[in-house]
């Protein structure tokens, strides 16, 4: 299908950026939406946002959309939820299907599957829900000790993870995370380059490093204030490396079955040895998030990267 074709369905469809829901995330997918929203208009769709609550089932069906643009972080956009509702309802929508979204969305499951392909990811511990913590850090400290990372099982942007320096206060800290988490993971605190990569159809972009300005490790508040954090792009790795992070980019994206875009979040440690730790199916589209300053880089504009990703819908 030509260009000219995608964009002449476009237009005759009423678009449905579905943004907000209740999870932690809830304002950086209004920020979100409300972007992509904008950028819709301005290219001559007829586009109108739904601020998701827990009635989004009558929600959408009052708005009689014929395709969703899905810009949800967290629960129910980012776990596979909408995803289902949409394909019950017939309505087509961007970005990964509810299983790829699931399974991206739990940490542990991704963090397994990465171990189990060959994709590099950091020593783990799963922590249940009702496990006494105590027992488990003392496991983990025998097993790849301090310092270590805490992180919420099912969260995203940062939300939740701490970042424990030693034994002291670390029990009190994890028991946190689990009264307002449930489960988490403990792994090792790898230091390095910070770095993400996108994925956009099938063309992997370039590797940014991050490089926060205060905060030891890309916390909520790196990722979401202006001017916390170095954007360098490309990461200053050697061009080797950048082809393998690519290449195990697009492996990883392909291996759970993600869809249109994603971004992937790794650790390079001493230049050499990249660590992944989670793939997010629907990265922030913001005007300081990664992906689309990862697409400008390549001379993708904002309203062209809001295009590919709606125009996947139709395929």
């Amino acid at each position: 299908m030509s260009r000219s074709d995608i964009v002449r369905r476009l237009r005759k469809r009423r678009i449905g950026v579905l943004m907000g829901g209740w999870s932690s995330e809830r304002e950086v997918s209004l920020l979100s939406g409300q972007r992509v929203l904008d950028s819709l208009k301005s290219q001559g769709y007829k586009a109108i946002g739904i601020d998701i609550t827990r009635t989004f089932a009558d929600q959408i069906k009052k708005a009689k959309i014929d395709i969703a643009f899905i810009i949800l972080h967290g629960t129910p956009g980012e776990d596979g939820s909408i995803q289902g509702f949409l394909e019950l309802q017939g309505i087509p929508y961007t970005g990964s299907g509810v299983t790829a979204s699931a399974v991206c969305m739990d940490k542990l499951i991704t963090k397994m599957l990465f171990k189990q392909t060959g994709i590099p990811t950091p020593d783990f511990i799963h922590v249940g829900e009702h496990d006494e913590v105590g027992p488990v850090l003392a496991r983990a400290d025998k097993q790849f000790g301090y310092p270590m990372i805490c992180k919420p099982r099912s969260e995203g942007s940062s939300v939740g993870i701490e970042l424990l320096q030693g034994r002291r206060g670390a029990e009190d800290r994890c028991e946190r995370v689990q009264r307002g988490f449930g489960s988490f993971i403990l792994e090792p605190f790898v230091q390095g380059v910070i770095a993400t990569v996108g994925i956009l159809g099938d063309e992997v972009l370039p590797i940014l490093e991050l490089v926060p300005k205060r905060q030891r490790f890309y916390d909520y508040e790196a990722k979401y204030t202006r001017g916390e954090t170095e954007f360098i792009i490309p990461a200053r790795l050697d061009k080797r490396m950048v082809r393998k992070i690519q290449d195990l980019a697009w492996k990883a994206h392909t291996l759970i079955g993600c869809r249109g875009f994603s971004r992937i979040d790794l650790v390079v440690k001493n230049g050499r040895y990249p660590y992944f730790l989670e793939i997010n199916t629907l990265p922030g589209l913001t005007d300081i998030s990664d992906l689309p300053a990862e697409a400008e880089s390549v001379g993708i504009s904002y309203d062209e990267l809001v295009f590919r990703i709606l125009a996947d819908a139709l395929t």
